[in-house]
Parts: structure tokens; C-alpha cells; sequence
């Protein structure tokens, strides 16, 4: 059941008896704008280390192990052309417990407490918690530079797009943080309380309206929804953007990113995620067998969709010095999939593990609602029993389709050998 709050501002009650804790989720959701892509990162660790009347991590966390051990976490993503900051709490069912508490209320008015009364004395968030966790954001920061497939990740993603918003990792930048004070953050903290699109969502064994009614008692006021679509297109040009980068590694990473033109459940989709599981998505796939097993040219190689920017992206460990190989290889498992070259038993066994990921990701409430808000976003719904139709309804000729319409439009190749 979906209940509108205020313009901008959705309830999404799930009732079920399947767990016995309940999970709440508030997504704020806001247009990418590298100008606030680093504000939101730093929100999403301030806002989970104090408050107003928890003024210091201990009592914080004090207050959730009052709430029955319940866990408590802010987090930012992004999704196609839209940020979003993630405020999420998992508190028991107070049907199991022997004690008659009001244990969800509680987390409720925990929840209202972080989010409408944080640490703020004079306009500015407090200056010891914000400079604080200002320096663990760029400490974070600086370990991505010692995660050598995560940095190669990044560094391709500044390669293929040339929207300064895409670049943007969802984290931010070191560079944008600098210019972040404690009273500008709480300025564009009262932005996005104001204007972001708010959905809220709670599952578990829960009334419908008491939940509406709950959440009713947040202070939001409408707001503007954004019009654009969620799906982003990349600017499409013929010329392969290639960067070779040397550093001190002992593994050498080769990351390839490809234009696909297949989007979230439109007509490819489905015929697309097999191809993937075929070429590099599963431990069956092309990439897997030839690439790392068959001729032991990688440490890891496997491929991965993203369909609400039309892109796919490689990754492999590899030895510096056979680069050359490891790509005429990559190259050689994509064009067996144009020309056809993989078995009906291959197929089936895709389909089978994509439907499995599907059924198992049920058991997780954190998956439940996540499928739920991104269906949401790009209005349409898909059953389970939808979704296996669809995938079992995918032709072989549907998946050579596919593997012929994606092309190679970036490389970033990290490298222990000086560049010659």
C-alpha cells in the first residue's frame, strides 16, 4: 500500500509475518548535482553519530541498545541520473518479546529525532563532530586510492562519461569536501529536507494505518517532484577512449567499459541479462572459463550491467605484461556471443541462476524494498513469477541480438610497468 503524505512525499507500508523484525527505510532522492554529491556523502556520516539529544556517539548507541539491539545506518547511491541518501533502522517485533514495550514507536521517534533535531548549535552542525567526521570522510577517500579495483572503477567511469555529474563518484570527492563548512552543510541540509522526494518504507508484521499515521507526524511539506527520467544516455560517439596509468601495484587491473542501449525492463532487458550471465556475469560465463581458467591470463575477470545508464563494465587482475593477450581474449568472448558460439545448456543454466538470485533475494527485507522503490522510480511493477517468464521467454537469437549491438568505448588499464 502506497499513501501520498504530502506532494513529494510517499508512505510504503509491506505487511508480512515472514520476519520478525521490521524494516524501516527513508529514501531521500534529489537530481544528480556534482555541487552536492559531497554534502550528501558527509550528511550520511554525521547524521549516524549524533543528535541534538544524543549529543555524542555513546549515548547514540546507547539509545539502540536500549531499542533492543537495533540496527541503525545512513548510506548515499546513485541510480541513473538521480542521488539518493538512504537513512534505514531494523528493530525486533515487539510481539516476541516478554516485556511489553513499544518498541517500534520508539525507533519511529528515534528516527524523527535524527533526522528533525541533529547537532546544530548556532546555524552550523557542531564543530567537533563535523570536523571529525570531515577528516574520516577524506581518510575514506584516500583508502580508495589503495583499493586498487575500486580506483581503476572510478577512473574508468571519468573516461566514459562526459557529464560531470556521472563522473561523480556517489561518495564525492576529496576535492569538493574541502570547500565544506559546518554551517553550509546545515544550510543544504535544510535544502534537502525541503526538496528532496521522500519515500518511506515499512516492512514486516505492521499495521497499515498506524504506520501512515506514525509517519503523518514528520514535519514534511510538499515539494516538487523532478520530471526528468531516471535513465541516463550517454553522449554517443564512435572513438575509443583509452588511459594507461602506472602506479605501485603488484596486480595490474584492465577495465573496459561498453555502451549497451539497454535499459531497466524495456524490451532488451531480459535477453541483456543473460548475455551478461553468458559473457561474464556468473562463474559458467565466457569470460570466467577462457579469460582466468582456460588460459590463466587473469586473476578475476567478470562483467557487470548497469542499466539505468546503458552501460557495461569489465574488470579484470591481470599480469602487466599480457594486457595485450587479456584484451584479443575479451574480444575473442564477445564475438563468439555475436556469431552465436554458446550452448542451449549454457542458457538454461543462465536462466536458472538469475531466476535463483531472484527468489533468494526475497528472504532479504533490505532487497524487498529496494526492487519495490526501483519498480517506483521507473513506474512499472514485475512479479516474481513475471520476471521468470520473461527470462524463460528469451530466444538465443534475442542474446546474439544483444552481444551485436554492444561496442567498446573506454579502457583504463592500471599498470606496475613504466608506460612506454
Amino acid at each position: 500500500m502506497s499513501i501520498q503524505l504530502q506532494e513529494g512525499v510517499n508512505i510504503h507500508v509491506l505487511p508480512t509475518k515472514k520476519y520478525k523484525t521490521i524494516r524501516i527505510v527513508l529514501k531521500f532522492r534529489t537530481p544528480l548535482d556534482k555541487k552536492n554529491i559531497t554534502k550528501r556523502a558527509l550528511l550520511s556520516s554525521l547524521l549516524e553519530t549524533n543528535s541534538k539529544k544524543y549529543n555524542s556517539q555513546t549515548k547514540l548507541r546507547s539509545e539502540l541498545a536500549n531499542l533492543y539491539g537495533a540496527s541503525f545506518g545512513l548510506s548515499v547511491t546513485k541510480k541513473g541520473t538521480m542521488h539518493m541518501l538512504t537513512v534505514g533502522m531494523t528493530v525486533v517485533n515487539e510481539k516476541y518479546l516478554s516485556a511489553n514495550e513499544n518498541v517500534l514507536q520508539d525507533g519511529i521517534d528515534f528516527l524523527k529525532e535524527i533526522l528533525f533535531h541533529p547537532n546544530v548549535t548556532d546555524g552550523k552542525f557542531d564543530e567537533e563532530t563535523f570536523n571529525r567526521e570531515k577528516e574520516n570522510l577524506a581518510d575514506y577517500y584516500e583508502s580508495i586510492f589503495d583499493d586498487k579495483q575500486a580506483y581503476a572503477s572510478l577512473s574508468l567511469q571519468r573516461l566514459y562519461f562526459e557529464d560531470e555529474n556521472q563522473k561523480t563518484p556517489s561518495i564525492g570527492t576529496l576535492e569538493d569536501l574541502n570547500d565544506i563548512t559546518a554551517a553550509s552543510l546545515y544550510e543544504y541540509y535544510q535544502e534537502l529536507l525541503a526538496e528532496d522526494c521522500v519515500d518511506i518504507y515499512v516492512l514486516g508484521d505492521v499495521e497499515e494505518s498506524e504506520m501512515t499515521e506514525a509517519f503523518r507526524a514528520f514535519p514534511f511539506k510538499a515539494r516538487q517532484v523532478p520530471r526528468e527520467s531516471i535513465f541516463y544516455t550517454a553522449t554517443t560517439h564512435n572513438k575509443l577512449i583509452e588511459e594507461i596509468e602506472q602506479q605501485e601495484v603488484t596486480q595490474a587491473k584492465f577495465n573496459l567499459a561498453y555502451e549497451t542501449n539497454v535499459f531497466y525492463q524495456d524490451k532488451n532487458y531480459f535477453a541483456a541479462q543473460i548475455f551478461n550471465g553468458l559473457f561474464g556475469g556468473f562463474p559458467h560465463s565466457k569470460l570466467f572459463m577462457n579469460v582466468r581458467e582456460k588460459e590463466s591470463l587473469a586473476y578475476y575477470a567478470s562483467s557487470t550491467l548497469d542499466t539505468f545508464r546503458g552501460m557495461m563494465t569489465v574488470q579484470t587482475g591481470i599480469d602487466s605484461t599480457k594486457v595485450e593477450q587479456v584484451r584479443e581474449i575479451i574480444q575473442l568472448q564477445l564475438i563468439e556471443m555475436q556469431n552465436g558460439n554458446f550452448s542451449d545448456e549454457a542458457i538454461d543454466q543462465t536462466k536458472e541462476m538469475l531466476k535463483n538470485q531472484v527468489l533468494q533475494s526475497e528472504d532479504n527485507p533490505g532487497a524487498v524494498m529496494e526492487k519495490m522503490y526501483t519498480q517506483q522510480l521507473v513506474g512499472s511493477t514485475l512479479t516474481t513469477a513475471e520476471f521468470e517468464q520473461k527470462i524463460n521467454e528469451v530466444t538465443k537469437e534475442e542474446i546474439i541480438k544483444i552481444a551485436n549491438q554492444v561496442y567498446l568505448k573506454a579502457t583504463f588499464f592500471l599498470t606496475g610497468e613504466e608506460n612506454k
